[in-house]
């Protein structure tokens, strides 16, 4: 895979500009992006076992890889669940796959979300880390609208080497990420 425009963009621009805000005294030190998450909770896999294959299929269609299953770590009654059930896909992106899917996830799918003002400033973790919570997949342009049985939402991690939210905000920032004005 050819690196993405993001990419270039932070090897050029953003590292730069994150050492002379921060004082960093090394490339080393600047904020980098490690992996993203991709997570798709799927509560309804209890009772349709065939929705857990059409999250697996769009989860790589979106990711371009196959997606990890998760189970259950305990049983619940009260939602009939079972410890080692299937509940949810995750895909964990890293490298061009990573910079390709942030790319579109930025540039083509967030500006698709309906009545659209940004993202919240408010969801680091306080160790740099963002977490974005999608609610329909259909926002990205590789999940066709007729094809799905079921719109689904999901979490998407963006997890940094930044040593604080300010730093990892900054960098996000920086790369294009759309962040509300509050």
């Amino acid at each position: 895979m050819t690196p993405s425009r993001l990419q270039d963009k932070y090897r050029s621009e953003v590292v730069a500009q994150l050492m002379k805000e921060f004082g960093y005294k090394s490339v080393m030190q600047a904020p980098a992006l490690v992996k993203i998450t991709v997570n798709m909770g799927m509560g309804e896999a209890v009772l349709n076992p065939k929705a857990l294959e059409n999250a697996v299929e769009e989860l790589s269609r979106l990711t371009g890889q196959k997606p990890q299953i998760t189970r259950a770590k305990k049983s619940i009654a009260a939602f009939k669940l079972r410890e080692g059930m299937q509940i949810g896909v995750m895909a964990t992106l890293r490298k061009q796959r990573m910079w390709h899917f942030l790319d579109r996830l930025i540039s083509i799918a967030l500006p698709r979300v309906r009545d659209f003002r940004g993202v919240p400033r408010r969801s680091f973790d306080g160790r740099g880390n963002y977490t974005l919570g999608v609610r329909e997949q259909i926002i990205f342009p590789e999940i066709s609208y007729d094809d799905i049985d079921q719109v689904r939402g999901m979490n998407i991690t963006l997890h940094t080497t930044a040593n604080t939210d300010e730093e990892g905000l900054r960098m996000l920032e920086m790369l294009g990420m759309p962040f509300r004005r509050n």
